[in-house]
């Protein structure tokens, strides 16, 4: 056993991470390789695409998004549940914040969504040309005016028939747990007698960490979609049940793949009563 090591380290180790790093370089490479390719396309695309809601234009930036899930050699993507039988239906998606990962993966959904993302990846080169020609919309966290700005922008996009999908949680989760939703999405959806659709997603925590460059081990990773939940009815103040029945939802699937109570999923800080 004391064969395995030199000066203290294990060089079966060394060679696990030196096949991690040479696989993500391969895997960013071809990323990287396949948005170049993309920006051009989806720029002709653009022109073509007369729908006020450039839902062919989206369409096109999704299926970017589930082709590098494709080339990545350590991801495998398992898709399960319903399935809109109109595209153009519109839903208010919501869904579990795992990491940057979850972008591509929720874009293996067979229709476009509108996403609402960090104002600074619209700012990035190419990646950020093309959210906006996909009609994505910004988000300035630190902002009041700009989350009341997103919700309007979000009414248009739905009432155009297109469907956006929001992260309730605000921010990626810092343990794998689904942390506390925010209510704006779901008083928007109920404002405008749009169903809910949520979805829940497991295994890009590990796919992709947070603080390091490279992607993870070979990762199975799971997307489910609910069935859609109406909102024909409700008001205002029904919009917290509304929440946290999506948030129960999810948690219970996250941690029926986890093979754990689903309190053990559950990120959101305790309530404390007042006496």
């Amino acid at each position: 056993m004391e064969g395995l090591f030199v000066g203290g380290r294990c060089p079966v180790g060394r060679v696990l991470s030196r096949v991690r790093t040479i696989r993500s370089i391969w895997a960013w490479f071809a990323i990287c390789t396949l948005i170049v390719i993309w920006v051009p396309i989806m720029e002709v695309v653009n022109l073509l695409d007369r729908d006020p809601a450039k839902y062919r234009t989206g369409r096109w930036f999704r299926r970017l998004g589930s082709v590098m899930t494709r080339v990545n050699p350590v991801w495998r993507v398992r898709v399960s549940g319903y399935r809109p039988s109109d595209p153009r239906l519109p839903y208010m998606v919501v869904g579990n914040h795992q990491s940057a990962a979850d972008i591509p993966v929720f874009s293996r959904l067979p229709w476009d969504m509108k996403w609402i993302g960090k104002q600074s990846l619209f700012k990035l080169p190419l990646l950020g040309r093309m959210m906006h020609l996909s009609r994505d919309i910004p988000v300035d966290r630190s902002s009041r005016m700009s989350r009341a700005r997103v919700l309007g922008e979000a009414s248009k996009r739905l009432k155009l028939r297109s469907s956006v999908m929001i992260m309730p949680e605000g921010t990626r989760t810092p343990d794998g747990s689904v942390g506390a939703f925010n209510e704006g999405a779901f008083r928007l959806a109920i404002k405008l007698g749009v169903p809910i659709l949520p979805v829940a997603v497991e295994g890009t925590f590990d796919a992709l960490p947070k603080d390091d460059w490279r992607f993870g081990d070979r990762q199975e990773i799971k997307l489910h979609v609910f069935e859609p939940i109406p909102v024909e009815g409700l008001g205002a103040a029904d919009a917290h049940a509304l929440q946290e029945r999506v948030r129960r939802m999810i948690i219970a699937r996250v941690a029926e793949w986890r093979g754990v109570d689903p309190a053990e999923v559950d990120g959101a800080p305790p309530v404390v009563e007042e006496a």
